[in-house]
């Protein structure tokens, strides 16, 4: 059955039984029952299969430079701090290529939500090892099995306090729309890191080994204490979903504007002035 956010005519690119299915399905549902205006909300993602979803969602969209999803939706939210912000991609495309940036953004903190497809693995690329790949996983590029130490996303932005944390598991779907609906309340930057499966390219961390090898965050859990948050992030086996951390703080938005209370988006300008200003140079 179509869905009100669908686009109209547009193919979907993806290989039957991906897990970007039930994740483009999550972010329609969540948007729509938190009634979130589509003509006020923008998707900024990067390159790769993760980042086409917003192909597929009847919103604002724009689609970035590999890796640069996140300084985009920033700025977006800076100039127009009413908008509803979602940056979304796959783990190779925000934590390698945009790795600096993933740091970057949790300190500055803007309120947008950041949504990472997690399937450890580069699929729009032909399926060599991403930072998330875990060690031993066997590629055409990394044909004696990863060595590295495999990216742990949640500790690192525990490390950074980021306000809100969390993972899911794409195939835990109910679960996985409670914490996003909470990643879309909170105030401040949130990752909502989301495992998923790569039916074409990785055999190995497949829907069954998520549903197998993952566990919901007991309900003791305290969300408000850092500690207890990060000893949660290490564990691996088996490896924690939910909300590991939340906390409130002020944004990059009211950092930036301070008592200005007029947003960029709706400052006229004196283009003589920067006629002027162009020609000095």
């Amino acid at each position: 059955m179509k869905h009100p956010l669908d686009r109209a005519d547009i193919d979907n690119a993806w290989c039957p039984g991906c897990g970007n299915f039930g994740i483009l399905k999550l972010l329609k549902e969540v948007l729509t029952e938190l009634e979130l205006d589509p003509k006020n909300t923008v998707i900024v993602s990067g390159i790769g299969q993760a980042s086409k979803t917003p192909y597929y969602i009847d919103t604002h969209m724009f689609s970035s430079l590999h890796g640069r999803a996140l300084p985009v939706a920033t700025t977006l939210k800076a100039s127009n701090p009413n908008l509803n912000v979602i940056a979304e991609g796959g783990d190779g495309d925000m934590y390698g290529e945009g790795g600096n940036h993933f740091i970057h953004t949790i300190r500055r903190n803007p309120n947008i939500v950041h949504i990472v497809h997690n399937n450890m693995v580069y699929g729009l690329t032909k399926g060599q090892a991403s930072p998330t790949s875990q060690k031993g996983f066997e590629t055409g590029v990394q044909v004696k099995g990863v060595t590295s130490e495999p990216f742990n996303p949640i500790s690192v932005a525990l490390a950074l306090k980021a306000g809100f944390v969390s993972r899911v598991n794409i195939g835990n779907y109910e679960h996985a729309k409670t914490v996003l609906k909470q990643a879309f309340l909170h105030k401040g930057y949130a990752l909502v890191d989301i495992f998923q499966p790569c039916v074409v390219f990785n055999k190995v961390n497949t829907r069954k080994w998520f549903n197998s090898n993952t566990h919901e965050l007991e309900n003791d859990h305290n969300s408000s204490n850092l500690s207890m948050a990060m000893q949660k992030a290490l564990e691996d086996n088996p490896i924690p979903i939910g909300i590991f951390y939340q906390s409130e703080s002020s944004t990059f938005e009211d950092n930036f504007y301070g008592d200005e209370k007029k947003a960029l988006f709706s400052v006229s300008h004196d283009f003589n002035k920067l006629q002027v200003l162009f020609e000095e140079y």
